[in-house]
């Protein structure tokens, strides 16, 4: 019973999008030039966004299923995480137009005969199943030579499918970056290329040498006393206290001696200002060693206290007199002034060992930026929520980086940073910079951050590909300044079902921006929307 349910869901649904796709195609004038005074973060999208889209009625998640591949079936043999440093040879794919990130979809539409074969080829290799590389390609506007990245990342095949003219539509999964360390075409055409799998590190926390596991400087009132006892006592045993003392310096030594040149001038002017900070704590300290000492002079505390001292020193009787008196006195002050000294050394040397405060390091903190980035992601962008990914900076960090509506340079530098907590601050940097989307040739400004308008379940920035094999990621827009249409509205392979395309341009340079998209079906919401190419934006930061 429940698989009939699911079934009849499934036919509904397939039938609603042929229904939306044979519809006839009703194109409304689109008012794009407008202005609005409305400078608001929030992005407009079908789950909140703005009162301009409180009755969106598109689908999001049709869009991130990739429909217009038509039917694909599961592809078999996962492959497994490689270690990190592991070299092999793959297939490779230089793409324009698109940086892929571990766990991002990638749509492929494979048409020429070498790369057919490439992916024919991987489909039954069992050492490295159903994988290939991607590489950005981007052309260098000096020389107009291509230019290809470093970084590049592994892309597993998830579903395909083989049309009847040879041709395969495939869906792939970001899995893993790689470096790229040589590149060339075999016998049959196929690129292909030598890899490093990057060995990712792991979350950062505050470290807890700094601030957990050595013990933060005691308060002298509490400590001193104590401390002039029993360091008193113990530099009576004089073997013993040597090898105290020298395990404790040798405790600071080694501190000390992993530090470079730097760090070490660093450490000591942190311990002077720790220790005239506590000028008064120290005066105070000073007093209660002289009431200690008072104490401790008298006879019977001192003949308490050393009693084994003086069994070890103990002399014949014809040597006992005033001048062995006196000479135990004086041997007695040298060892509380002695001890004194080593106890306002060692608390000194109690003060922690950090060489930053604490807010300092919550800077690198993997948890701490990851929970400032998807509360600003949430706060910005909204949908999809980052909020389930908080606990895994590696993964969250890949996935906005995957999603944030910025140039493909810069995703191509995301891309390239290794370190967790480096790409989460700079993906927060980014986030906060989002302010204009500029054309990139001549600068003409397209649309504002509010404009940003979330069409799929995957965020506002998304891959799709063309019948013609071109794969473009493309940032929806609600609304666009500065844009010109060229050639007519087409419904065939519209990565949105319901909605037709039409070629648009920049009206100041004549480069192809985009699409603007249209609703072929009235009680379709929005009535239109448009997709631009981060290939063509400008890297623009507030």
């Amino acid at each position: 019973m429940e698989d009939q349910r699911l079934l009849e869901r499934e036919r509904h649904q397939i039938e609603q999008i042929l229904q939306l796709d044979n519809e006839e195609l009703q194109v409304e004038e689109v008012d794009y030039l407008h202005d609005s005074d409305d400078d608001g973060d929030a992005i407009s999208n079908g789950h909140g966004g703005t009162e301009a889209f409180a009755e969106f009625t598109f689908n999001s998640y049709l869009a991130s299923l990739h429909t217009y591949l038509g039917e694909v079936e599961d592809a078999h043999h996962r492959m497994a995480f490689l270690d990190g440093g592991a070299i092999l040879n793959l297939p490779v794919f230089y793409l324009e137009g698109v940086v892929l990130f571990p766990e991002a979809t990638l749509p492929l539409r494979v048409i020429q005969s070498n790369f057919i074969a490439a992916i024919e080829r991987v489909l039954t290799h069992f050492d490295t199943p159903n994988t290939i590389g991607v590489v950005h390609v981007s052309v260098d506007s000096d020389n107009e030579r291509l230019r290809f990245a470093n970084v590049g990342t592994t892309a597993e095949i998830r579903q395909f499918r083989r049309l009847e003219d040879g041709s395969l539509n495939v869906l792939a999964r970001g899995k893993q970056r790689f470096r790229l360390r040589r590149r060339w075409i075999d016998v049959e055409g196929v690129p292909c290329g030598e890899v490093q799998i990057i060995q990712e590190d792991l979350p950062l926390r505050t470290p807890r040498d700094a601030f957990g596991d050595l013990a933060p400087r005691s308060t002298v009132q509490r400590h001193s006393l104590s401390c002039a006892l029993a360091s008193y006592t113990s530099c009576s045993r004089s073997f013993t206290s040597r090898d105290e003392d020298d395990s404790a310096s040798n405790s600071e030594e080694s501190f000390e001696r992993e530090l470079s040149l730097r760090e070490r001038k660093i450490h000591q002017a942190a311990i002077d200002s720790s220790e005239s900070c506590s000028d008064e704590e120290i005066s105070g300290s000073e007093a209660e060693h002289q009431h200690a000492m008072s104490h401790l002079n008298d006879s019977d505390s001192v003949g308490s206290m050393h009693s084994d001292c003086e069994k070890e020193n103990e002399k014949p009787a014809s040597d006992i007199g005033k001048s062995s008196t006196s000479a135990r006195e004086s041997s007695e002050r040298k060892e509380l002034k002695r001890c004194q000294r080593n106890s306002s050394f060692n608390l000194m040397h109690r003060a922690s060992k950090a060489f930053w405060p604490y807010w300092v390091y919550s800077m690198y903190d993997s948890y701490c930026l990851a929970q400032k980035a998807a509360a600003m992601w949430k706060q910005i962008v909204g949908v999809p929520n980052m909020d389930g990914f908080v606990k895994n900076p590696d993964i969250l960090s890949f996935y906005i980086a995957s999603k944030i509506p910025v140039s493909e340079s810069t995703r191509q530098e995301l891309l390239e940073i290794d370190g967790i907590s480096y790409r989460l601050r700079r993906e927060i940097e980014l986030l906060k910079s989002i302010d204009i989307i500029q054309c990139k040739n001549c600068k003409t400004v397209i649309a504002k951050r509010s404009d940003m308008l979330v069409m799929s379940t995957e965020g506002p920035l998304g891959a799709y590909v063309n019948p013609h094999g071109y794969v473009h990621e493309i940032m929806t827009l609600y609304r666009a300044n500065g844009l010109a249409l060229r050639g007519r509205a087409e419904t065939e392979y519209s990565w949105f079902p319901g909605y037709a395309w039409t070629i648009s341009i920049c009206a100041t340079c004549e480069t192809q921006l985009g699409w603007l998209f249209t609703a072929t079906n009235r009680n379709l919401k929005p009535r239109s929307f448009w997709g631009i190419r981060s290939s063509q934006l400008a890297d623009v930061t507030r």
